[in-house]
């Protein structure tokens, strides 16, 4: 995955200033963010406050950490269900 050049928090104060009815148009010149980019950040980081997004982050790297064992068990499993570990 491509690495942003603006960090969670800056993200967050770019949406903030929107609200605060800055025009879109300047807010991309001055950010040097695209149109695409600028929306598609709100999917992720719409509604959210700082503390927020440093929870998403902290989630999806556990969910990376864990998705490779979780594989690796899920292989060992039979193929005629599910099982609880005991």
């Amino acid at each position: 995955m491509k690495k942003s050049r603006h960090t969670e928090e800056q993200i967050i104060g770019i949406w903030k200033q929107h609200e605060g009815e800055v025009k879109t148009a300047e807010l991309w010149r001055e950010h040097g963010v695209s149109a695409a980019s600028f929306y598609g950040c709100r999917q992720t980081f719409g509604g959210i406050d700082v503390s927020g997004a440093q929870r998403l982050k902290a989630l999806e790297g556990e969910n990376r950490r864990l998705k490779p064992a979780w594989w690796k068990r899920l292989k060992r499993e039979p193929k005629n269900g599910w099982s609880l570990p005991v």
